[in-house]
C-alpha cells in the first residue's frame, strides 16, 4: 500500500498496549501511536499502512497532553525529533514515573486476564533508590552501534538506524563516563561499556573475545564472561535474588527432591534457592552456553548438592522425561524447578513437559507478560494455578517488566 506512510493524522488514544505502545482509532481501523500515553489527542505521522486492519504512527504534536506527560529525560528520544531520529530504548520516557508502573501493571494484568483467564490485582514495584533519582543511572551495561562515520549510538525505535548520542541517561555515571561518545569507530559494528561490581569499567570492541569479571550479590561472589548474560540493573541480583527466595512454599520444598533451575545462566537463582535451604540442597542448573555453565559449576561449587549441566533446556527436559525411573520420577513429583527463560518464554513443549512430570511447584521469572500469560495458561492445562505473583521495574523509562510467578498443583 504505502499510500498513507507520511501523513498526519489526529487522534485520541486511550490505552496502552504490549510493547509500550498506545492505541487509538481512526475511522474504525486501530492505530498503534509510539510516544503518546492513553488519554491523550495527539498528531501522529503514519509509518507503516500494510495491514487493513492497523496502521503505525509516530506522534508528532501532543495536542491535549496528560497529566502524566514529562520532559523526556533523553533529548535523544524526545518528541520534538524525527520520529527516525529518535534514540530507542527509553520509550517511557516521557511518562511519569509512578505511571509508567501503573501502565506496566495494565498490560501485565490485561495479559493474564486475556490469555490465562486470571484476575490478579499485581502491583509493580520500583527497585529500592529509583523513584529518588527518577529511575535513571540504572544499567550498568550498554551496547551501542557505530554509524558509517563510526559515531556511537543505539538504534532507533524499529529501525535499523544509528541515531549518535553524547549520553545515556539510564547509564549509571560509571558507564557515561567510561563511554568514548567522542571518538570514532569506523569499520567496527558495536562498542559494549560493562561496569562490573567488582572493578572500573570496561569496553568491549566489536567482536572482542570474552574475558572473566566478577559480580557482587550482597556477599557472594559469582564468575562470568564479560560478554555473557547478567541483569543490567545495578539492583537487579539482589532484588530478583530475594524474590525468587520469597516465592518457593518452604511447605512444598524438598532439598532431597530433583530442584533444577532452568535457563540457569551462571548460577544466580540456584545459589538463591541454595542459600535458602542450605548447604546440602540438592539442584541443578541447565543452560545452553557452555561457559556460562562452567561458570556456574565454580559458582556453585560450595554447595554438595549443586551442578550444572549444559544443553537446550526443551531437549534436555524430554530426554530427562523418557530416561526417568520410578525413583526419578518421585523426587520430581517432590521438585520446585526454577525457570528463567528469554523473552520469548518457555513455551508449549518446555511447560508440556514440566506438566507431565507432576512438579510440586515452579517459580518462573519472566521479562515478558505475554509470553508469561500465554505459559501460565499451558500450565493451567496441566493441573497448575498461578498461587502469586510480584512484578518489578527493572526497566524504567522502557516498557519492559519483570514478574516473578508461582505455580502449584491443584
Amino acid at each position: 500500500m504505502a499510500e498513507h506512510i507520511g501523513s498526519i493524522i489526529e487522534l485520541t488514544v486511550d490505552k496502552i498496549a504490549h510493547g509500550g505502545i498506545a492505541v487509538g482509532r481512526l475511522d474504525g481501523r486501530v492505530v498503534f501511536v509510539s510516544d503518546a500515553i492513553p488519554g491523550e489527542t495527539v498528531r501522529a505521522r503514519v509509518s507503516d499502512d500494510r495491514k487493513k486492519s492497523f496502521w503505525r504512527a509516530d506522534a508528532v504534536e501532543v495536542l491535549q497532553p496528560s497529566e502524566h506527560r514529562r520532559e523526556h529525560v533523553w533529548s535523544a528520544a524526545a518528541i520534538d525529533r524525527d520520529p527516525r531520529g529518535r534514540a530507542g530504548g527509553a520509550e517511557f520516557g516521557h511518562i511519569a514515573l509512578a505511571h509508567q508502573r501503573e501502565l506496566k501493571r495494565q498490560v501485565l494484568a490485561e495479559s493474564l486476564q486475556r490469555m490465562a483467564g486470571i484476575e490478579s490485582d499485581v502491583v509493580v514495584e520500583p527497585l529500592p533508590g529509583d523513584p529518588a533519582v527518577n529511575g535513571l543511572g540504572w544499567r550498568t551495561r550498554i551496547r551501542l552501534h557505530v554509524d558509517e562515520q563510526g559515531r556511537l549510538g543505539p538504534m532507533a525505535s524499529r529501525s535499523h538506524s544509528v541515531i549518535p548520542v553524547q549520553d545515556v541517561p539510564l547509564a549509571t555515571a560509571a558507564v557515561q563516563a567510561a563511554t568514548p561518545f567522542a571518538e570514532r569507530f569506523v569499520g567496527l559494528g558495536t562498542l559494549d561499556v560493562i561496569a562490573p561490581s567488582t572493578a572500573e569499567p570496561r569496553l568491549v570492541i566489536g567482536e572482542q573475545k570474552p574475558t572473566v569479571i566478577r559480580e557482587l550479590v550482597g556477599e557472594r561472589e559469582f564468575r562470568l564472561d564479560d560478554t555473557g548474560f547478567w541483569q543490567v540493573h545495578r539492583s537487579a541480583p539482589v532484588a530478583l535474588t530475594r524474590a525468587v527466595q520469597e516465592a518457593i512454599d518452604p511447605a512444598l520444598f524438598d532439598p532431597r527432591a530433583e530442584n533444577l533451575d532452568l535457563y540457569g545462566g551462571v548460577g544466580l537463582l540456584a545459589a538463591a534457592v541454595a542459600d535458602r535451604f542450605g548447604a546440602e540442597t540438592r539442584i541443578t542448573s541447565v543452560e545452553s552456553d557452555e561457559r556460562a555453565t562452567d561458570h556456574a559449576s565454580e559458582n556453585l561449587a560450595e554447595w554438595l548438592g549443586a551442578s550444572a549441566e549444559t544443553g537446550r533446556v526443551d531437549r534436555w527436559l524430554r530426554e530427562l522425561d523418557s530416561g526417568a525411573s520410578a525413583a526419578d520420577r518421585d523426587r520430581l513429583r517432590a521438585a520446585t524447578i526454577v525457570l528463567d527463560p528469554p523473552r520469548s518464554g518457555a513455551g508449549s513443549d518446555v511447560m508440556t513437559v514440566l506438566g507431565r512430570l507432576a512438579l510440586a511447584q515452579l517459580v518462573y521469572v519472566a521479562c515478558d507478560p505475554v509470553a508469561l500469560a500465554r505459559d501460565v495458561a499451558l500450565a493451567a492445562e496441566a493441573g497448575y494455578r498461578l498461587a502469586r505473583i510480584r512484578a518489578f521495574d527493572l526497566f524504567p523509562h522502557t516498557h519492559h517488566v519483570e514478574a516473578v510467578a508461582t505455580l502449584i498443583r491443584g
